[in-house]
Formats: structure tokens, C-alpha cells, sequence
């Protein structure tokens, strides 16, 4: 047994052997002991939650299996205990096997749910950009939504409103990682395909968030959400390459390369190097590690927003960056030198100021030809403002994450070496409006979507 988890055991079993007799600690001067909750494990299943079972083995039995797997069923977790509802919850229905009775069901299972048994995990996934945040431009923002449905979803096409074809790329795409806003019909079950959704799902009973895009349903694998994979569902492609950073990276390297040898089941707050060679996304943005404790809030430990036009340090809902930049050198420390670490994180931060100029030039270039009636009010049939979108959105976001994750093709052949062509572009362009006060007829360039 390692040290780091042998004291931790020693402090468990010590913390138990106080927890048991927590009377005679508090007649020695320790009141407090004395308030100590009563943890109690039920074992076995109810008729109601046996007749569940027995239903659904028979209807959908890939669902039980997975469960029957699963630590929630090793701990006398059932389907009824998730998916049974107050009459007056919002989600209230009754599916065959219930009807008739008193007995109500939703088969949606919000984070207010799962709170009864998590709730430490669920606070922490509330203070998230994975919370609220991410389904925010799917639920809020006017400019994706015209983006979903009038472009993308084909109104400018002449589909009428209603169609299904308006929300197709909403529900095929944006919504699957984003979330969305579930949508409930007379029979009080999600309707229009709001249902189910990405990470900030918002359910009516008020519940943000959908702890099943990590731990999929219906065996809820803490394995599962500690391998790339699990982020890499979201995280990759033109604009965020996450995942293929990693790859390329030397974490990554080593991940593929022995990857299959490590303790993946290591109890949360036990997985520490030794279980693993490297890291995972899990092991940097949430695992308890050296003195840190494991945390669901992904953006806890991060310095700056790298996801935006202008990368700034991370504020307010979005976290506190100076913070989250001292508790990401303490994970980092656990495997590497402090000169390493502070390496890093100044490379990071001279690239971060490097794009920052960039952006700030042209953000400056498009408010002048704005100020002077030279933008299309049609963006997307707009080359020079197209182009803005692909410098901070894709080429900029990838030479950030390259940066902070060690992907030097990232970094600079999809990130630095593409953003400066597109600056080149965008520079010429604003010369030619500005020479002759008119937008040009003809765009000079080739394709303002590069890969």
C-alpha cells in the first residue's frame, strides 16, 4: 500500500473508531462529536422497487444488466429509488407498471435527485461552467438561436416555423453537449426533443446539469468518468480539440501507451500517482490529489477563460483565476519540479497575451469599419467578419488549449500559423473598405472556414 493512502485509511479508521463511541469523546471536552450524522446503509430492495425491476428486466434488459453492475445496485440503489416522483412534481407521470396506483415516475432524473445521496458533488457541479453556463447559449443567447434555427435549421430557406427540420441541428448537435430546456406535454413527459440533452440540461423541477453525460447511465462508472473519453465526448473537433491535444500530448502518450494497466476503481479520494502514470482531464480539473480535494467544479482550478473572443482571467460565476491557478500548480507538483510547473504556466500566459493582441487589432479594425457603415449587417455573408468568427473561435481557441495542454502541433500549426494567415486576410480586407469606402464585390478569399 502506498503511504499517501495508507494515512489516509489510518485517518478513516480513526475518524470511525470516534465515530462509535462519539459520547464518551464529547464527555471529554469534544461537543461537537456528539452532532456526528448517522450514516446508514439499508440493504435489500421494496415490492414496489422489486416489481421495477422484474418489469424492466423483461422490457429493457441491456438498462438492468448495466445497473446490476453497477455500485449503485451494490449498494441497494434501485430504479424506483431515482425515478420515482412526488404526485406534485412537475416530471409526475405513470408509466405501465404503476398505473392505477399512487406510485409516480419521470424518466428524467435531475441533479435535485441526485443530491439526495450527492450532495457535496452536486453544489460543486452548480458552481461550474459545466452547470448553467454551458446550456446558456443553447437556452438564452438570441445570436445562437438564430444560428440553430433560422441558419442552420433552414428558416432562411423558406422551412416554415414548426417544421422539425428547424430544430434538427439543435437537437442533433448543439443541445446534445450544451443541454437544453425540457419541454413537458399534457402528459407531463418531454416533448419536441428536449429531452435528453447535454451537460447543463435543465429539468422542470428546477435541476441544471445531467450527471449521466459523465457517468453514463445506468451503471454510473467512476472508471468511465476518469478516462479522456468521457470528456472527449464534447471536447473535440475544429473549435476545442481537447481530446486530440491530449493525445498529442505526453500525458496522453503515456495514457495510450499503459493506459489499460491502471486502477481506475481506486475509491475517489484514494486515486493519486501511483493508480496512474499521468494524468486524465479528470486527474488535473477534479480529482483529489496531494492536499487537494476532489471537486466537481471543472473550472475551479483554471486561471483563464480560453473559450472566448478575448481570453481574460476568470471572474465572478465563471470562477476566481488567481486562485484556480495556485490549486492547478499544486496538482502539477505532485509529478513535476516547481521549474516545470512555472515554465508551463509562463509559456501559457505569453501565449494568452500573444492572441490577446491579435484579437484586440481586429476588434479595433471592425469597430472602425462599423463606425463608418462598412460591416454587412449579415455577418455570415460578411468574409471579413466570417473571418473573425474562425480567428477566436477555432484557430484561436486551439492555439490556447494548445498551449495549456502541451500540444505543440495544436499550438502552432492549427493555432499560431493559421491565425496569422487569417489576420493577413482580415487586414487586407479592412485596407480595401477603408481605401475606397465600399465593401468589396468580391471577396479575395479562397475559404473562410479553415480546418
Amino acid at each position: 500500500m502506498r503511504l499517501g493512502s495508507w494515512f489516509k485509511w489510518t485517518f478513516l479508521l480513526a475518524f470511525l473508531a470516534v465515530f462509535l463511541v462519539p459520547g464518551v469523546y464529547a464527555a471529554q471536552g469534544y461537543p461537537n462529536l456528539s452532532k456526528t450524522k448517522e450514516l446508514v446503509i439499508k440493504r435489500g430492495y421494496s415490492k414496489e422497487a422489486l416489481q421495477c425491476i422484474e418489469c424492466h428486466a423483461k422490457k429493457t434488459p441491456g438498462i438492468v444488466e448495466d445497473w446490476k453492475n453497477s455500485r449503485m445496485a451494490h449498494a441497494g440503489v434501485s430504479c424506483y429509488d431515482c425515478h420515482v416522483v412526488p404526485k406534485s412534481s412537475p416530471m409526475a407521470s405513470q408509466c405501465e407498471g404503476v398505473r392505477g396506483t399512487n406510485i409516480y415516475t419521470s424518466p428524467m432524473v435531475s441533479p435535485k435527485t441526485c443530491a439526495r445521496c450527492h450532495p457535496t458533488e452536486v453544489e460543486q457541479f452548480e458552481k461550474s461552467a459545466h452547470s448553467r453556463l454551458a446550456s446558456a447559449p443553447v437556452v438564452e443567447k438570441k445570436k445562437f438561436q438564430v444560428l440553430m434555427y433560422h441558419l442552420e435549421g433552414g428558416e432562411f430557406m423558406g422551412i416554415p416555423k414548426g417544421d422539425p427540420r428547424t430544430t434538427a441541428t439543435r437537437r442533433s448537435g448543439c443541445q446534445m453537449c450544451h443541454g437544453g430546456k425540457v419541454e413537458l406535454g399534457p402528459d407531463k413527459k418531454p416533448v419536441k426533443g428536449t429531452w435528453p440533452g447535454g451537460i447543463g440540461h435543465r429539468y422542470p423541477d428546477g435541476g441544471i446539469g445531467n450527471c449521466t453525460v459523465c457517468h453514463n447511465r445506468h451503471r454510473f462508472s467512476i472508471a468511465e468518468a476518469r478516462k479522456p473519453e468521457a470528456c472527449g465526448k464534447c471536447h473535440l473537433g475544429p473549435d476545442h480539440p481537447n481530446i486530440e491535444i491530449y493525445y498529442e500530448s505526453s500525458h496522453g502518450q503515456r495514457f495510450l501507451t499503459e493506459g489499460e494497466e491502471w486502477n481506475w476503481e481506486a475509491a475517489p479520494d484514494a486515486w493519486e500517482p501511483g493508480d496512474y502514470t499521468a494524468p486524465t482531464c479528470a486527474t488535473c480539473h477534479m480529482s483529489g490529489i496531494g492536499e487537494l480535494s476532489t471537486t466537481h467544479n471543472v473550472t475551479e482550478r483554471l486561471k483563464w477563460d480560453l473559450v472566448h473572443a478575448k481570453s481574460v482571467i476568470r471572474s465572478g460565476e465563471r470562477g476566481n483565476g488567481e486562485r484556480g491557478r495556485k490549486l492547478m500548480k499544486k496538482v502539477c507538483l505532485n509529478c513535476h519540479s516547481s521549474l516545470h510547473v512555472e515554465t508551463h504556466f509562463k509559456k501559457l500566459d505569453d501565449v494568452v497575451a500573444l492572441y490577446n493582441t491579435y484579437i484586440e487589432n481586429v476588434q479595433k479594425m471592425l469597430a472602425d469599419l462599423k463606425a463608418k457603415g462598412l460591416l454587412k449587417k449579415d455577418k455570415w455573408k460578411d468574409p471579413i467578419q466570417e473571418l473573425y468568427y474562425y480567428l477566436w473561435h477555432h484557430t484561436g481557441r486551439r492555439a490556447r488549449h494548445g498551449a495549456a495542454m502541451d500540444g505543440p502541433d495544436y499550438a502552432h500549426w492549427h493555432g499560431f500559423f493559421q491565425i496569422f494567415q487569417i489576420y493577413k486576410d482580415i487586414e487586407d480586407l479592412y485596407n480595401y473598405r477603408i481605401k475606397h469606402g465600399k465593401i468589396e464585390e468580391l471577396s479575395p478569399v479562397m475559404s473562410t472556414g479553415p480546418l
